[in-house]
């Protein structure tokens, strides 16, 4: 018989969370990486029509992982459940029904963004001396979203399952082949073509598939839980029973990221109106806000994994001190980036802005007034993990759509006429404040610990599943 399945429901509590979340927060500073290594690699090679080519692609990529991101979130909170209960066949069949969805999805984008990007480019009102550019690369990242969208959601089921740590290495493979191939296939070297900005297109598509491929290969080649084997390959055939939850569960968490998405586009039309020198110090900012927002992100991913695991497990009483100790680590760890961006935010600024004086200044200043509202921002991020993991995704929607609509862009264009562009700095910290209580009080006083995603299986089936000799222990990290 196998060893036991390690998972997220026993030992020390705080320490496991921290070992969780770091493997998380290392892939998303690898992935902001690889994302800018990648734009100073056109920019210096193709220039700044090339640079605003892809700005106007990433904005269409953007919004369509956005549109399938929470299908896969749905899909962890489904797996971790039945990963705390043991039961390993349920795991499988989201695992397959996931994919499966996943598949068809990727083919339908495939055709549909072929066919439409054209339109697409055109609604963007994309720059006409960037729109050949900007077409050449929207298509060739078309034809790469299969396995991009298989790659990110294989990472999902892993960390649903209890493991961080394989997503992380396998995110690093990835980003180093696409960071060395770009150069290369930009400008052609040997008997590499020179395909100019389809190339850097080009070595994104060819480092997903060969990190989809090698992080598929390690996961047969260790045998982990998430594995389809014999007849688990019908599992791929999506279960209208499992479909149901994902799909009613997922679109509010992707609609979620769409809601912010259209604050955030909203919001930068408010900074143009005060001039190139604002956009641009607004820009430099929000550069740093990236890394600062991180901790957050991957602190929230941690517990969500967490807590879906404990309530699968009937394991309630730990529910409330996973959240605990996630509200304190990510406080601890952003507080800690704040302090130490407030302190070099100038000379990294300077980076972004060279030696302009007055857009460093200005900068500086958003920065300090921001990124405070980041502390909230966690709070709200790690209370809305938790009530997620049970499958309340509405009421999240509906708080975060409040905050940043009639409260953050309300005060923002109320007070402009007192307070000029401080107005709209200042609503940062108040929409995540007006989030951050409105979340807590969904936390203590919601429904959102009533009811069950899936069913636990029953009788001979369940404990057959709960201990079938899956090989390996999946790695906690």
């Amino acid at each position: 018989m196998a060893k036991p399945q390690r998972d997220l429901t026993t030992g020390p509590i705080g320490k496991t969370l921290l070992l969780f979340a770091l493997p998380t927060l290392g892939s998303s500073v690898l992935q902001s990486i690889n994302g800018s290594i990648n734009a100073i690699w056109i920019g210096q090679l193709l220039g700044e029509r090339a640079l605003a080519a892809t700005t106007n692609a990433g904005l269409v990529m953007f919004l369509l992982v956005s549109a399938v991101f929470g299908f896969g979130m749905a899909s962890t909170i489904l797996i971790g459940q039945a990963m705390g209960r043991r039961d390993i066949d349920a795991v499988r069949r989201v695992v397959g029904t996931a994919h499966g969805l996943f598949a068809i999805l990727s083919i339908g984008v495939v055709a549909l963004g072929w066919w439409s990007a054209p339109a697409i480019l055109t609604a963007l009102h994309t720059p006409a001396d960037a729109y050949p550019l900007a077409l050449a690369y929207l298509r060739v990242i078309f034809i790469a979203m299969p396995t991009s969208f298989l790659a990110v959601l294989l990472s999902m089921v892993l960390r649903g399952a209890g493991d961080s740590v394989t997503p992380l290495k396998f995110m690093a493979l990835g980003s180093v082949i696409d960071v060395a191939l770009n150069p290369l296939l930009i400008r052609g070297w040997g008997p590499l073509p020179e395909l100019g900005i389809a190339g850097s297109a080009t070595a994104t598509f060819i480092a997903n598939t060969v990190s989809f491929a090698a992080l598929l290969g390690y996961v047969y080649r260790r045998d982990l839980v998430v594995r389809l084997r014999g007849a688990e390959w019908r599992y791929l055939i999506p279960d209208p029973t499992l479909l149901r939850p994902i799909v009613s569960k997922g679109v509010p968490m992707g609609l979620q990221m769409l809601v912010a998405t259209g604050s955030a586009l909203a919001m930068v039309g408010l900074v143009n109106g005060y001039g190139t020198t604002t956009t641009a110090a607004y820009g430099a900012a929000s550069q740093l806000w990236t890394y600062i927002q991180m901790p957050a992100m991957s602190v929230g991913a941690a517990v969500s994994a967490m807590v879906a695991q404990n309530i699968g497990a009937g394991r309630w009483e730990r529910v409330a001190l996973i959240t605990r100790s996630g509200l304190l680590l990510n406080l601890v760890m952003t507080a800690a980036l704040i302090g130490v961006v407030a302190l070099l935010d100038r000379a990294v600024l300077g980076l972004f802005l060279g030696s302009d004086a007055a857009s460093i200044d200005l900068a500086a200043h958003i920065n300090i007034i921001g990124s405070a509202s980041f502390l909230l921002f966690g709070v709200s991020m790690v209370l809305s993990a938790t009530v997620r993991a049970n499958g309340a995704v509405v009421a999240p929607l509906l708080i975060l759509a409040v905050a940043l609509f009639p409260i953050r862009l309300g005060m923002a264009y109320a007070l402009q006429g007192d307070w000029a562009a401080d107005a709209i700095w200042w609503s940062f910290p108040a929409g995540s404040a007006a989030s951050m209580v409105m979340t807590i009080l969904y936390y203590r006083y919601g429904d959102w610990r009533s009811g069950r995603l899936i069913p636990a299986r029953q009788g001979e089936e369940q404990a057959k599943a709960a201990t079938e000799p899956t090989a390996k222990q999946m790695p906690v990290g």
